[in-house]
Order: structure tokens, then sequence, then C-alpha cells
């Protein structure tokens, strides 16, 4: 008999997503549904689509009569919303169904940008310096510049315009009050790593593997920063979109191949533990490789940094996608449904502390 697979998402297409400054990101979740169902057809699974809607007291109702063999989990969260993915995997959790992707507490997790790199840093990976500021915390900024400035519980490069990095102390007050104003969470300080930007994904639960990394190439003009802005992802008249190029496999040496591959793998072991994950780096002036960000179920549409590894190599997308399924159904029959320690991966333990776009890059 068929698998029945059920895809579950949310719909951005009503009127509560309307008005957002960031809608080209919240409906690019379309895509990638069309594209996983398209997909999951040609690999001969009975597929349904299954669109949640707020609040979530209503979407858990929905969940609780679902009936599926394996439910793609695509959920991002309701509009302004973020915690929602989370808890989504959670009732998914509960109500036993084998899903794909992340566990709840990992989507959790990484709605705390600082808490990720606190946690990288305790366990001894490079990350760069930072700190969480609010309009009321300014005093205490002891960070060197060049600093980038981002909201700390957001993706998909949202709130990161040409304007996010700062050399002065005008400058960092105005993108802090910007940040703080505009997102939950206040915003991370980050010392800015001015060096080659690369990202992999991981993907697996018993057997993890790396896929080839990608580049993230600039040509822009030389008073322009060099960074991810939302305009690189979204706005494709920008100049920042026509200067960003997604490069993949990276042209790289075969040393810094290896170190991306072993960096990616160990975060993914800490962090992930199960299912996929993209991992954002710059590589310093000295060559290291520095970690800016974790992304627990990235975006997979087909032009999408995920998607574009999985044919470097060597899977047509459907193979990626039937992966995805794959990882999923191993990890239920190995019993690997929630990690040992409440924080995310196995490593948590040791190492205490208090989706979409062609880029791909969150």
């Amino acid at each position: 008999m068929r698998r029945r697979i059920v895809i579950v998402y949310n719909d951005p297409t009503l009127s509560y997503c309307r008005g957002r400054v960031e809608e080209k990101s919240v409906l690019d979740i379309i895509s990638s549904v069309k594209a996983v169902h398209k997909a999951l057809l040609e690999l001969d699974y009975d597929v349904t689509l299954f669109s949640l809607i707020p609040p979530f007291s209503e979407a858990r109702k929905r969940l609780e009569v679902l009936h599926a063999d394996v439910v793609f989990n695509l959920f991002e969260g309701f509009c302004d919303q973020p915690e929602t993915e989370a808890m989504v995997a959670s009732e998914l959790s509960e109500l036993g169904f084998t899903y794909t992707g992340c566990r709840p507490k990992v989507l959790k997790l990484a709605l705390d940008k600082a808490r990720v790199k606190q946690i990288l840093k305790q366990a001894g990976f490079k990350t760069p310096d930072f700190q969480v500021l609010t309009p009321e915390t300014l005093d205490t900024f002891n960070l060197s510049f060049p600093c980038i400035v981002k909201p700390r519980a957001d993706d998909a490069s949202n709130g990161i315009t040409e304007d996010s990095l700062v050399n002065d102390l005008p400058s960092l007050e105005k993108q802090v009050q910007s940040v703080s104003k505009s997102y939950r969470g206040g915003a991370l300080v980050e010392r800015f790593v001015d060096g080659r930007e690369f990202n992999a994904t991981a993907m697996g639960s018993t057997q993890i593997q790396v896929l080839p990394a990608s580049e993230i190439r600039y040509s822009l003009e030389p008073d322009i920063p060099q960074i991810l802005t939302y305009e690189a992802k979204w706005e494709t008249e920008s100049p920042y979109y026509k200067g960003t190029k997604n490069v993949c496999p990276a042209k790289i040496s075969q040393r810094g191949l290896r170190e991306i591959t072993d960096t990616v793998r160990s975060v993914f072991e800490l962090i992930i533990s199960t299912g996929y994950a993209r991992v954002d780096m710059r590589m310093d002036e000295a060559g290291n490789i520095n970690i800016i960000e974790v992304n627990p179920n990235p975006d997979i549409s087909p032009d999408a940094g995920a998607a574009l590894q999985a044919k470097a190599a060597g899977m047509s997308y459907a193979e990626f996608i039937g992966k995805i399924v794959d990882i999923a159904l191993e990890r239920d029959h190995n019993g690997a449904e929630n990690p040992p320690d409440d924080r995310g991966g196995p490593g948590f333990a040791a190492a205490d502390t208090g989706k979409h776009s062609r880029i791909q890059t969150n």
C-alpha cells in the first residue's frame, strides 16, 4: 500500500500576512510546498496538502484529526508568531506522528541566536563575539567596530539592510533602536567578520551526511557592505540581489573544505541531532571558519541553497526530498523521537549555558 504523506504548512496567502515589510519572504513558502508536493508524487507517495491558519488553538484541533503515515513538516510559524513553528512540531510529536525535520526543542532553541552562539562558544567553536542590546542597554556595548546588527530571533535576512553594518556609536544606536522596535528579543550585535562566506547543509539521524558547501559571492560596489541583506534574497531589481551569487560547490582548497565539513558535522551533532539543518559561516583574516548561524529546517525549494547542495552531491530534487522522508522514518524506527537532553542534541549536556530564498541563508 502506498504511504500517505501529508504536507503541513502555514498558509501565508490570507490577509493576516499582507502588508508585512518582509511579505516576499513569507509568501515564498508556497513555492516550497508546490515543489515538495511534485517531488513526493514522483516518488509514488499518496500526497495531501494540509494548511494551518491561526490561532494556534484552531491549528491544534485540525492536527488532532489528521491521518498520515508521514507528515512532511513545512510549517514555519504564523506571521509575527515565530514561536508557533516549534509549537506545531511539538504537537506532531505529542500526537505520535512520524514527521520530517528537526525536533521542537531544536526549533525553539534556534529562535534565540544569542543562546545558540553561547552554546557554540562553550563547546569550543569559533563564532564572532556578540552582545544582545536594547536602547536601554546601549551603554554596556563593549565590542570593537565594525559590527553587524540584526534581530535576535528572526530569519530569512529579515531586518538586515546595508545600514546593519555599523562602524560608530551613532550608527549602532540607530540600528539597535530600529531592530528593537520592529522585532522581539532585542538586537543581536556581532563583531563583523569580513571574509569569504560559506554555508553547508547536514542531514541525517544515525548517519550524518554533509552536503557540498556553497559560497556566497559578492560583486557589489566597494562602498556597499558585503552582507546578505533582505534585498539580496528577495528584491530582484536591487543592486544587492544582482550583486550576490550562490556558488555551489564552493571553490575552496581541500583543507578548507575539510574544515567546513568537519565543522558542520560537529555542529549538527551538538545542536541538531536529527533532521536537516544549514550552518552559515565566514572565514576570518587568519583563514579560520567562524560560525555565524545555525538554521534548522532551512528552505528546501528547488532554487535554495540546500537543494543546490543536494544536486552537487548527485541527488535529483525528488531524491533529496525522499531522503528527508527516509530520515524521519529511520529516526522513529530507531526510537530517536527526542534527544535525551531538553535543550536539543546530545552535546547540550556538555555545553550547558543559560527560509526562503534563492541564496537560502537565514
